[in-house]
């Protein structure tokens, strides 16, 4: 079957555009011109990716992707934004899009970031998906896969597929440096394509969530130049430190 991809964009020419653009891929396009009927065919279609324009008629993309994250944790969210606008993308980032994409962009930069959801999303088989569910605990934060959020200090976090992604990873190489390129490759897809800002702006969020001070993190280090170490353990709680 073909993978399904639903365009929520208002901007006829456009939508009409990335619909023949996708349909000569391979994949089977579902168009809504507002943020109502995005719903409707997302809860009626079931689309295996969402492209989401964030300025929409009805319900603005941040609405629908609140929505769709309620009722789907794991479909792919790329939301669609004007050049400069990164507040935008933040904001979409902690509502749980997966990835953004800056108006204008190309044809390639579009269909290498839809081909690398895909790569991440086909890549989860029944075993591997049974394992992202069992719980995670390091210093006073408890991670909950299966409900998709992280307690600390007595307080739940929502947490995003990347998120919680990226937190696995963290915690499986604890201690350990880790380059952007690995973190892209291994949590977004093989031969990712897209700008390590992604990444950077996930880790940002994550911070929130995980650290008591966001600003001078215990957990989740930047290695300038490089990339970030997750220490389970801060360095000052650790014996001879």
């Amino acid at each position: 079957m073909k993978d399904r991809i639903l365009i929520v964009e208002d901007e006829s020419p456009l939508a009409s555009g990335l619909s023949d653009l996708l349909a000569g891929e391979g994949y089977l396009p579902l168009v809504a011109a507002d943020g109502r009927q995005a719903l409707e065919l997302f809860r009626r279609r079931k689309p295996d990716l969402v492209l989401l324009d964030v300025m929409l008629p009805e319900k603005s993309g941040y609405e629908v992707c609140r929505e769709i994250r309620k009722e789907n944790p794991r479909v792919p969210i790329l939301m669609l934004t004007a050049k400069g606008e990164e507040l935008d993308r933040i904001a979409g980032l902690e509502l749980g899009a997966d990835d953004y994409i800056v108006k204008p962009f190309g044809v390639g930069e579009l269909l290498a970031r839809i081909r690398a959801a895909f790569r991440r999303l086909h890549s989860l088989g029944e075993a591997e998906e049974e394992k992202e569910k069992e719980a995670l605990a390091f210093g006073g934060v408890r991670v909950d896969p299966r409900r998709m959020e992280c307690t600390r200090g007595g307080h739940s976090y929502p947490l995003t597929t990347r998120e919680l992604a990226l937190l696995r990873l963290f915690i499986a190489r604890d201690g350990e440096v880790l380059d952007r390129a690995v973190l892209l490759d291994r949590v977004w897809g093989v031969r990712y394509e897209g700008t390590t800002r992604t990444l950077d702006q996930h880790v940002a969020q994550l911070r929130k969530k995980i650290e008591e001070d966001p600003s001078h993190p215990v957990h989740l280090h930047t290695v300038h130049g490089v990339g970030y170490r997750f220490s389970s353990i801060p360095r000052s709680a650790r014996p001879g430190l």
